[in-house]
């Protein structure tokens, strides 16, 4: 089983991770678009360009399963990936998890960028499945970038300025970004230190990386195996070319995860 996943960086490394710790046994291959990074400030049709670009660097290599495992990218692409490589690879998208957030009770904040903070997209989750909770929509900007250089000191101020718009008293965190998975707990850290009232449960974080795994698996119609002999197959292309997990990436546990599991070159 060979699962491809594309971003314009390295936010797609939990969802990475996710599969490898449910299926060790599948063979990667992890598409990127340094040239390109970061997609988030691109028109819709330029980030769709990109995610057609490297989607078919990818399908290249003849997986299974492609996951777009980038927010941006799904909003904007889904579609267009879908038409050109359903049926015979299926592709399956990212969506921010506002739905268990809400479900779970308390108030919600979704972490996004500033150019998916206030956008249609992101009112529509919070209209169909936001329901009674109360919703605030806090801009990151800077984060994604940072996490992406593996910026420690600009990671710590774009959360430190995220966490000050959050509410003190919300009970979740959405992260809307596939690059603040990486950051989780500093993201978790930073809001749960805040000013909170007291008697609050602790902060809870909802990612999409878990969810997009399981649903990968689901599409391909196969069960999570975690016990299974790990896989060393695992290609990286980076805007086409082939290459190697960058520096960054290994400042993150997700990235030395899949970096262990790598062949020796």
């Amino acid at each position: 089983m060979k699962i491809a996943l594309i971003d314009s960086g390295l936010g797609l490394l939990p969802a990475a991770a996710a599969v490898r710790r449910l299926r060790p046994d599948a063979e990667l291959v992890l598409s990127s678009d340094p040239d390109g990074v970061p997609w988030g400030p691109r028109t819709p049709e330029d980030i769709t360009a990109h995610a057609l670009a490297t989607a078919r660097a990818a399908a290249a290599h003849r997986p299974d399963a492609l996951v777009i495992a980038c927010n941006t990218a799904s909003v904007h692409a889904l579609t267009a990936l879908r038409a050109e490589l359903e049926p015979a690879i299926p592709v399956i998208g990212t969506v921010p998890a506002v739905k268990p957030a809400a479900a779970a009770g308390g108030a919600v904040a979704i972490w996004a960028t500033p150019a998916t903070t206030g956008s249609p997209y992101q009112r529509r989750l919070i209209a169909d499945f936001a329901g009674t909770a109360r919703v605030t929509e806090v801009p990151c900007p800077g984060l994604a970038d940072a996490v992406q250089w593996a910026d420690e000191d600009a990671v710590n101020r774009a959360i430190a300025a995220a966490a000050a718009l959050t509410p003190d008293d919300v009970s979740a965190v959405v992260l809307g970004c596939t690059h603040y998975e990486l950051v989780a707990e500093r993201i978790r850290a930073a809001v749960q230190t805040a000013a909170r009232p007291a008697g609050l449960p602790p902060v809870r974080l909802h990612g999409s990386a878990g969810a997009v795994a399981a649903q990968t698996l689901r599409r391909l119609d196969t069960d999570p195996a975690p016990s299974a002999t790990p896989a060393s197959a695992l290609a990286v292309l980076l805007s086409g070319r082939p290459g190697t997990l960058p520096p960054a990436a290994l400042a993150y546990a997700e990235g030395r995860l899949l970096a262990a599991t790598a062949p020796a070159t």
